[in-house]
This record gives structure tokens, C-alpha cells and sequence, in this order.
């Protein structure tokens, strides 16, 4: 399916306000990818996809993901399930073969080690694009704008906090990929 094709199709089956914050994801993404020079049609791609599969319902979404390991605390939400969901239908819906594509709609929302550039990107995308309006999102957008790094820090940062002032627990992959991403910042490997 060409990038027409899947927005028109996406444009019938997401909600108004779904489908705005996902166009305003592929500008923030394509924005980024030309800033750090990569692929705009990945990110594009990616972008698109990013929330296919967030207004599933919890069960639809466990039926498509059902053969595909998946630890119990993702199982049973939705809110971390959609990115694995999504990637299924990227996949079976949408054509998309490109694993690297797969990967970013399947960690936008918990992040992981060793994320990617397009990972990151779509990450970032995710909480910048121009109709968010939450206190912070100035900032993870200036730290964006300096660092793919910087940006994707103050994401996980934001997320922990926000997570911690609502007594929920913090996914660990969550804590993994910040971990990561403060030793490749301070030159660890």
C-alpha cells in the first residue's frame, strides 16, 4: 500500500482527533528526519502507522499479537500494547516490510535499549507534534530540536514522572532504554 492509500484508509478507521495528532506526528517526524538525516519516507511511513492499532480494543488487540511473545504486563495493557499491535498491522494490513519501520511503530511508546535514529525520531514525534499542549512539551521540543538524545531523555523523563505522580508502575523496558540512553550521553558504551 503506497502512503496515499494508507492515510485515506487510516482517515476512515481512526477517530477525528486520533488521525489529527497522527498527521501532526508525520510533520514532526519528517522534521526531524531531515534535521538528522534520516530517511523521510521511513519516518513518513512509520509516523503513519505509529497509533494504527491504539483504538483497538484490549482483546482485539491481544488476538493480533497473540503469537508474538509478549510479556504479562503488556499483555494486559493497552496503553504499552498498541505499539506491538500496531506493528502487526503495519505488517498485515498496511504491506510494510521494512523491520526498521516495524520496530519504531512497535517501541514509540515504551522506548527500549539501543533505540534506533528512526526509533527515536518517531518516539520524540510522538510527544512534540504540534497539537500537543501539556507543561514540558516546550522543552522536550528545544531538546529535540538540539539532540536526538537530549529529546528522547526528557520523553522519558516526563513519562517516569508523570507515571510516578499517578502511582503506576514504570514499564521496564522504559527504564532500560533511559538508562541507555544516559550512558551513551555521558560516552559509555
Amino acid at each position: 500500500m503506497d502512503i496515499e492509500a494508507i492515510e485515506q484508509d487510516l482517515s476512515e478507521r481512526l477517530s477525528k482527533k486520533r488521525f489529527t495528532h497522527t498527521l501532526g506526528v508525520v510533520e514532526a517526524a519528517r522534521a526531524l528526519a531531515r534535521i538528522y538525516g534520516v530517511n523521510e519516507e521511513d519516518a513518513h511511513i512509520a509516523a503513519l502507522l505509529h497509533d494504527c492499532g491504539k483504538e483497538l480494543s484490549l482483546q482485539d488487540m491481544q488476538l493480533l499479537v497473540q503469537d508474538i511473545p509478549c510479556d504479562d504486563e503488556m499483555f494486559a495493557n493497552g496503553a504499552l500494547l498498541h505499539g506491538l499491535a500496531g506493528m502487526v498491522l503495519a505488517q498485515s494490513r498496511y504491506g510494510v516490510t521494512k523491520q526498521d519501520v516495524l520496530e519504531a511503530i512497535r517501541v514509540h511508546t515504551t522506548g527500549k535499549p539501543n533505540m534506533s535514529e528512526l526509533d527515536k525520531i518517531i518516539f520524540l514525534a510522538d510527544y512534540i507534534e504540534k497539537n500537543r499542549d501539556f507543561p514540558g512539551v516546550d522543552f522536550i521540543r528545544e531538546a529535540a530540536n538540539k539532540s536526538l538524545n537530549e529529546g528522547v531523555l526528557a520523553g522519558y523523563d516526563m513519562t517516569i514522572r508523570h507515571l510516578l505522580d499517578k502511582g503506576l508502575s514504570i514499564y521496564v523496558l522504559t527504564i532500560l532504554g533511559r538508562n541507555d540512553i544516559l550512558q551513551h550521553m555521558r560516552g559509555g558504551n
